[in-house]
């Protein structure tokens, strides 16, 4: 069949490939202030102010420009669409601010997640409509591009065909695609359980990469780590949920770089 995006050209390929294998510095993380209106709107609540534009500005603004600690830990930051568009106090528009600290700059690409009827809970990604334009857009500003995708863990799951369209259309504008499939932690499903499916989501996401024309060693990918879910009853250690994320990493693959994702927990849980 035909396809709307031809292969990669040498050129092409070359930029995305750079940045994905730079910024997988296993010192360093990227940071996600990618956050929708919706959900700063319940952080800045929490502390009662009112969630207006000028009052998220200056939320971004203290956490983009934080001291030089935090600086040396940071090898790119995503952002909301509003975040990328507006300026410091001094007039430094915020990807300018993340580039000076030698930072990639990244652009939460999808436009949430919608409900599917008569899927018993299924949901997939918006904004596939006119990412192109998009993408040709924030290219002045952005390096590479972030797709959300919430999985349910269950016997209904959202398709990867949309994660594979986003990556292909990014690589076309020259931005590298950051790909996030977020099996949720929800349920009560167990740790035996967690690993099969998080070891099969990007096993769905990469299996069909030449059909659609998309560069692996030019995309990152961000699993989360492998936990049981909030409602299992029966316990496990650390220790356990560490090996079962470790073991699920080895299983990705050797061409697509990969960084991890905390997986809806707590930093000093990950930690541990």
């Amino acid at each position: 069949m035909p396809y709307q995006y031809p292969a990669l050209t040498l050129e092409q390929k070359k930029e995305p490939s750079d940045l994905a294998h730079c910024i997988r510095d296993p010192s360093k993380g990227i940071l996600a202030a990618s956050g929708p209106t919706e959900s700063t709107a319940k952080r800045l609540q929490s502390v009662g102010t009112e969630n207006a534009e000028e009052n998220r500005l200056a939320h971004r603004q203290r956490l983009l420009t934080a001291g030089d600690r935090m600086n040396p830990r940071v090898e790119g930051v995503t952002l909301f669409h509003e975040t990328l568009c507006q300026k410091t106090d001094d007039r430094h528009p915020f990807p300018q601010v993340i580039t000076s600290k030698g930072g990639a700059v990244g652009i939460k690409a999808d436009k949430g997640m919608a409900p599917l009827e008569e899927t018993n809970g299924k949901s997939t990604p918006q904004g596939l409509d006119g990412l192109s334009e998009r993408c040709a857009q924030y290219k002045d500003r952005a390096d590479f591009a972030e797709w959300y995708c919430v999985l349910k863990i269950g016997g209904h799951t959202s398709s990867a065909l949309a994660i594979l369209e986003n990556a292909s259309i990014c690589q076309q504008n020259a931005i590298m695609p950051n790909v996030e499939p977020e099996p949720l932690p929800s349920g009560d499903h167990d740790l035996k359980c967690s690993p099969c499916v998080r070891e099969k989501v990007p096993a769905a996401v990469y299996r069909a990469p030449s059909d659609h024309h998309i560069y692996l060693e030019g995309t990152l990918l961000k699993p989360n780590m492998v936990t049981p879910g909030h409602a299992c009853t029966r316990k496990f250690s650390n220790e356990e949920t560490a090996m079962a994320t470790v073991t699920g990493q080895a299983l990705l693959g050797p061409y697509a770089p990969f960084i991890q994702a905390w997986g809806g927990l707590k930093a000093f849980q990950s930690i541990r």
